[in-house]
C-alpha cells in the first residue's frame, strides 16, 4: 500500500532533459572560468613581465607551426614512398584571392571586348600599321631630377623625342605634336624638385591617363646596375585583368613597338598589383648550367623564365613564361646513379638579371576621352577617395 509510485515513461525523460541541461551549462561556466584565467600579454601592467609571456605565447606558437609542417612534409613522403597522390596544399588567403566580384573582369570569350580591341585608338599602332613616335617634355616649372628621369627614359622608350616646354600651353603641344605625327605625348610633372606624376596622351585623338608616378630609384642609385642597349625591348605587362585595366594596359603597350628585338635581351615589365604599377627594367642573359641529380640547384640562380621585381619594401615572383620545373620529390626519391655508379647530369638553361633602372611606381589617378582638356573634357573613369572603401575593391 505505502509503496514508491514508478515513474512514467515522460517524467523519466524529463528528468533525463534537464540532467543534461546542467552538464551542458557546467561546461559553459568551466569554460567561462578557464577563458578567465588565461592572463593575455595586455592584461600585465609590469612591463618586463609582459613581454616575457609574450615571448613564450610566441614561442609556443611557432613549435606548433613547426609540429605542423613537419607532420605535412611526413604525409607527403609516406603517399610518395605508397606511389598516392600527395594531400592537397592549402591555399592562403591573401587580398589578391579574396578580392570583390567585380562584373567588369575580361573573359577570354568575351567578343564585345575584341571588338572594342579594333576599333580603338591604338588598333593601328598595335597592328603593326604605324611606328610608335613618342614626345616627351616636362611640366612648366622643373627641377634638376626632372631631367636625369627623363634622359632615362628615352633610353627605354625607342622612337622617344625630348622637347623642352618653356612657357608654352599643353593644348599648343598637342596641336604641334600632331601636325609632327607623333603618337603619343609624355608630359613628366614636378613638385618640390621631384617628379610626381605623368599624363600620357594618345594622339591624335586621345584617350589621356593621369599617373601618380611614386618611389622614383634612377640608375646611378641602384646596386650592380645595368647600362641598357640601344634594341627595342621585350614588354611584360602583368594582372591587368578588368576593363579598365585593359584599357591602361593598352595605352602603356602603345607607347613601345611591337617587334621586341631578342638579340639585345632587355625587358621591361609593368606589374599590376592592387591597383599600383610597378615598372621595372632588365637585362637578362641565358647560360646553361650542369648539375646531377641528386644535387639541388644553387639560391644563386633563377629559372629561365621566373623573375625577380625586387621592390623596395618585399618580392614579387613574376611568372612570365610557362615552364616545367623539375621536381625535387625525384631526386630526394631516387639516388640518380647508373649502371656504372657515375651520377647523371643534366642541362638546365638559366637567366642572369640584371637591373638597368629607372624603377618607380605608378597609380591610375584618371582616364580622360580625347586630348588634354581640364574644362569640357569627358572622362571615362576618374578615381575618388570614397572608392577607397574595402581593401579588397580593386578597379585594374
Amino acid at each position: 500500500m505505502g509503496g514508491k509510485r514508478r515513474k512514467s515513461e515522460s517524467e523519466a525523460m524529463e528528468e533525463y532533459g534537464s540532467d543534461a541541461e546542467l552538464d551542458r551549462k557546467e561546461k559553459k561556466k568551466k569554460m567561462e572560468m578557464g577563458k578567465r584565467r588565461e592572463i593575455l600579454p595586455s592584461m600585465i601592467k609590469n612591463k618586463e613581465k609582459r613581454s616575457a609571456v609574450h615571448a613564450k605565447l610566441k614561442h609556443e606558437k611557432k613549435v606548433e607551426k613547426r609540429k605542423k609542417l613537419k607532420a605535412r612534409d611526413a604525409e607527403e613522403k609516406r603517399a610518395l614512398e605508397l606511389g598516392e597522390e600527395p594531400p592537397a596544399r592549402k591555399i592562403p588567403r591573401t587580398i589578391e584571392n579574396t578580392r570583390e566580384n567585380d562584373e567588369t573582369v575580361c573573359k577570354p570569350d568575351d567578343d564585345e571586348l575584341f571588338a572594342g580591341n579594333d576599333a580603338d585608338e591604338f588598333s593601328s599602332i598595335l597592328k603593326r600599321e604605324r611606328t610608335p613616335k613618342i614626345l616627351i617634355t616636362t611640366s612648366r616649372f622643373n627641377s634638376t631630377r626632372g631631367p636625369a628621369f627623363i634622359s632615362e627614359l628615352l633610353q627605354v622608350i625607342p622612337n622617344a623625342h625630348y622637347y623642352k616646354r618653356g612657357t608654352y600651353d599643353l593644348k599648343k603641344i598637342v596641336e604641334y605634336a600632331k601636325k609632327q605625327d607623333f603618337t603619343s605625348l609624355i608630359v613628366v610633372h614636378t613638385n618640390r624638385r621631384e617628379p610626381d606624376a605623368l599624363l600620357i596622351i594618345g594622339l591624335p585623338d586621345g584617350p589621356t591617363a593621369h599617373f601618380k608616378l611614386s618611389r622614383l630609384v634612377l640608375r646611378k642609385d641602384i646596386k650592380n646596375h645595368g647600362n641598357p642597349t640601344s634594341h627595342e625591348p621585350e614588354l611584360v605587362l602583368t594582372n591587368f585583368t578588368t576593363r579598365l585595366g585593359h584599357r591602361a594596359g593598352r595605352i602603356i603597350q602603345s607607347l613601345f613597338p611591337q617587334e621586341p628585338n631578342f638579340r639585345g635581351r632587355r625587358v621591361v615589365t609593368f606589374h599590376n598589383q592592387r591597383d599600383y604599377i610597378f615598372f621595372r627594367h632588365h637585362r637578362y642573359a641565358l647560360d646553361s648550367l650542369n648539375f646531377a641529380k641528386n644535387k639541388p640547384v644553387g639560391n644563386l640562380f633563377f629559372s629561365i623564365n621566373t623573375f625577380l621585381i625586387e621592390f623596395s619594401n618585399y618580392y614579387v615572383h613574376s611568372y612570365i613564361f610557362e615552364t616545367k620545373e623539375s621536381k625535387q620529390s625525384d631526386s630526394k626519391g631516387k639516388k640518380g646513379k647508373d649502371g656504372k655508379g657515375e651520377k647523371i647530369s643534366q642541362q638546365k638553361v638559366i637567366a642572369r638579371l640584371q637591373e638597368c633602372g629607372p624603377r618607380f611606381t605608378l597609380k591610375l589617378r584618371s582616364l580622360q576621352h580625347g586630348t588634354f582638356d581640364t574644362k569640357g573634357g569627358e572622362y571615362e573613369w576618374v578615381h575618388k577617395p570614397e572608392m577607397d572603401t574595402s581593401r579588397r575593391r580593386f578597379f585594374l
